[in-house]
């Protein structure tokens, strides 16, 4: 039976390169920056004013002026106003260009201000106060984001800024969901006591929203020449096969087969863990790939996380992201010979550590469950037995 490690490796040996594509910036919330964003000028691109208040040129103030005529008043966007003499001051809005004649800014609240003159009411004065300079983030050139990014509002809010009306995204995957099995039913039916309703393509369709995917969903029916005619639709018009259910040893699980006739290459058959040990993996010659999940629904959406997600993040050229721990909030223990991945409540301590409460639920079909949890811990497959205070990796799907 293939190992959680070697099925990793399995799969990233399949990576993909599905080329880019340029759109609409405000369009590219959650795809991968298949180019580096930089700055077309310095950032701030002048000296800011950072308060409301009066400007003055600080050689006034080592001179002792405390008291200056109003020259000018000058808004953020307004052309920068001057001073022509050392009693003279500039009333001054946040976000202004500051004028070359003055350096320094004194809040309102510094300063009385009658009849177009202003009083300054406070000794400790810096030169340069309240003024985010020129070139101070970034200068013009550097790289605002770099390749491999996932495109966030704040990076939509860096190409804005910069004139970036389009970005070059990598392309992702089409993907379509398939159900299978006599027992689904549609959502809006009412199930007959031996019937469910359909929710695992919906939650895997959630889980791809969230990565900017749209997939498409199908359902096929428990019937041999009806399930190969549509995986072979399938294969010719998607990239990836993201299967639910179908693929263990029942008398109705057409799909091992249909995929066989198909010349879909098997990869690997069973991992050595719970949830998800019928998981299913291969290859198309076409280049598609399928992912053959378990269809109880915990098992489904652990195998999505682990495998498929993985593997997407590779493909896209994500950047790598940090590994995530939690320390076991209690003793548990696992018998099987498998990798278990324990689904768990994450919560922080007051000395600033990720807690990883367990809870159990009923099994992999106990899909209410997931609602209650944040993640997957990763236990080892050489160990049964769990100590609280213990730090394992964890699998977030939230």
């Amino acid at each position: 039976m293939t190992t959680v490690e070697e099925a990793e490796k399995l799969i990233l040996a399949q990576l993909r390169d599905y080329g880019t594509e340029s759109l609409p910036f405000e369009q590219t919330v959650g795809r991968i920056l298949a180019e580096p964003i930089h700055a077309d000028r310095d950032l701030p691109p002048f000296n800011r004013v950072t308060m409301d208040g009066i400007a003055v040129n600080y050689q006034s103030i080592i001179s002792g002026i405390l008291t200056f005529n109003i020259k000018a008043t000058q808004a953020a966007g307004d052309e920068p106003a001057a001073i022509a003499y050392p009693d003279e001051c500039i009333e001054i809005m946040t976000g202004a260009v500051l004028p070359a004649s003055v350096d320094t800014v004194i809040r309102y609240e510094d300063v009385e201000i009658t009849d177009g003159r202003a009083l300054v009411k406070i000794q400790d004065i810096k030169k340069g106060q309240n003024l985010h300079l020129q070139g101070a983030d970034k200068r013009n050139g550097d790289v605002l984001a770099s390749i491999g990014r996932r495109i966030t509002p704040a990076i939509i809010g860096l190409a804005a800024s910069v004139g970036k009306t389009h970005l070059l995204v990598k392309k992702s995957p089409q993907v379509v969901i398939i159900s299978s099995g006599d027992e689904l039913v549609d959502v809006d039916q009412t199930p007959a006591p031996y019937q469910i309703r359909k929710s695992n393509g919906y939650t895997i369709k959630g889980a791809l929203q969230k990565q900017g995917l749209e997939p498409d969903i199908i359902h096929i029916p428990d019937e041999p020449e009806i399930t190969r005619q549509q995986i072979q639709h399938c294969l010719q018009n998607y990239d990836v096969l993201l299967l639910s259910g179908g693929i263990s040893m029942g008398k109705f699980d057409y799909i091992p087969q249909a995929l066989e006739d198909l010349d879909v290459k098997k990869i690997f058959h069973k991992v050595a863990q719970r949830p998800g040990k019928p998981f299913w993996f291969g290859a198309h010659g076409n280049g598609s790939l399928v992912f053959a999940f378990p269809g109880n629904p915990v098992a489904t959406f652990m195998c999505l996380h682990k495998y498929f997600l993985n593997w997407l993040s590779a493909t896209l050229n994500l950047a790598e992201q940090s590994a995530v721990y939690a320390v076991l909030a209690k003793d548990f223990q696992f018998q099987p010979a498998l990798q278990y991945f324990l689904q768990v409540k994450l919560q922080s301590n007051p000395q600033g550590q990720l807690i990883a409460l367990p809870i159990e639920g009923n099994g992999s079909g106990d899909f209410a469950n997931l609602a209650d949890t944040d993640a997957f811990l990763e236990l080892p497959l050489e160990r049964t037995d769990f100590k609280a205070g213990e730090v394992y990796r964890v699998l977030r799907f939230v």
